[in-house]
């Protein structure tokens, strides 16, 4: 199987964005006073290339997988919750469970790679291309040609569901023991040293935190840094960090919204703008992690998120809240009155001194 290398990924029009001010300007409002929301409307535009953008059919594609660099004592979960914490999900359980069904998104779960082998499911999509990655700190995680079977059902499960009508993904994670994968390829990335990259996880001390980077820093060592950003994902990442990767590639191509969770899956999308940057013009970054590598992860992608909320369960909770805050945004520019609909006269353009002084 061959991995895509040049990818389809439309360029926005930004001659759209004049036009798109004006009619956040013609708001019955001061000019910029609904902040984040008004970027966001302007981003979501540019996407759709639409003065009116809509969301259909949002999807939440939560992605499993198990990781071989937990016998080195990287996490402090064991990792059955993996394939469990999938059944709880597949129930309508777990956070992700809980706050998809609040904000009304589509949540199906995907097995790409999880140490157990589950009975079929109607939320269940089957991707699953080996049981577990390898232990990386002594060969590669996946190797090339099962890191490019994963990337591609990415991409395939994302195509499908743009060719049902879906125009808005959220992409979220399981994984006990993934936060490593994700701390080693931000740090080759990033160019930051390990120990700036790797937090508690799922609940590590102090010790285990240093124990942590230390593994991290052996298997880069033995493995070494390629000049390829998907080489390194085959050798340092996961099968779930593979597969979002390329659905955020597919999701880009197809012109879909892309909300981006946590740490886990701001390091595929480090390893997919590696590959594309246009892939950036798609992303909303839902929340800034409390896991302390992902404020530094934004920073180098110079991407600010829409809500700080302390979170760092994954999962694609954030990007399941931030779904809410979207759903206002486009609102906003497709139907709130403007201030020739509310018979209300436009000030917006008024200087101070030009304002009569009450005597």
């Amino acid at each position: 199987m061959k991995m895509m290398t040049n990818f389809n990924i439309p360029e926005l029009n930004n001659d759209l964005v004049a036009r798109l001010q004006h009619k956040l300007d013609n708001k019955a409002k001061p000019v910029g006073s609904l902040g984040q929301l008004e970027s966001l409307a302007l981003q979501l535009g540019l996407i759709q290339n639409s003065l009116s953008p809509e969301l259909r059919n949002p999807v939440m594609l939560t992605v499993a997988a198990d990781h071989g660099i937990t016998a080195e004592g990287v996490s402090a979960c064991p990792v059955e919750i993996t394939w469990q914490q999938v059944h709880n999900f597949l129930a309508g359980g777990g956070g992700i469970g809980l706050l998809s069904r609040v904000y009304e998104m589509d949540l199906w779960v995907v097995d790409a790679g999880v140490n157990y082998q589950f009975e079929p499911h109607p939320k269940l999509i089957d991707a699953k291309v080996a049981f577990g990655s390898e232990n990386f700190r002594y060969q590669p995680a996946m190797g090339m040609e099962n890191c490019t079977k994963a990337f591609n059902n990415g991409r395939e499960i994302v195509r499908k569901f743009a060719g049902q009508g879906t125009n808005v993904i959220g992409f979220g994670e399981m994984g006990i023991g993934n936060t490593t994968p994700a701390s080693a390829l931000m740090s080759i990335i990033c160019g930051l040293p390990v120990e700036e990259c790797v937090g508690p996880g799922a609940g590590l001390n102090s010790e285990g935190v240093q124990h942590k980077a230390k593994v991290i820093q052996d298997a880069i060592d033995k493995l070494g840094i390629s000049e390829s950003a998907f080489e390194n994902l085959a050798k340092f990442g996961g099968y779930e960090i593979a597969t979002i990767a390329g659905g955020m590639i597919e999701a880009a191509c197809n012109r879909m919204v892309i909300l981006v969770d946590g740490f886990i899956t701001t390091s595929a999308l480090l390893v997919a703008q590696e590959m594309d940057r246009r892939v950036l013009d798609y992303c909303i970054f839902s929340h800034e992690s409390d896991e302390q590598g992902h404020r530094k992860m934004l920073r180098h992608m110079n991407a600010s998120a829409v809500l700080k909320l302390g979170l760092r369960l994954g999962e694609g909770t954030g990007a399941a809240i931030a779904y809410s805050v979207l759903k206002g945004a486009v609102a906003v520019l497709s139907e709130m009155t403007s201030f020739e609909e509310a018979q209300v006269i436009n000030t917006s353009h008024i200087r101070m001194e030009e304002v009569p002084k009450v005597s």
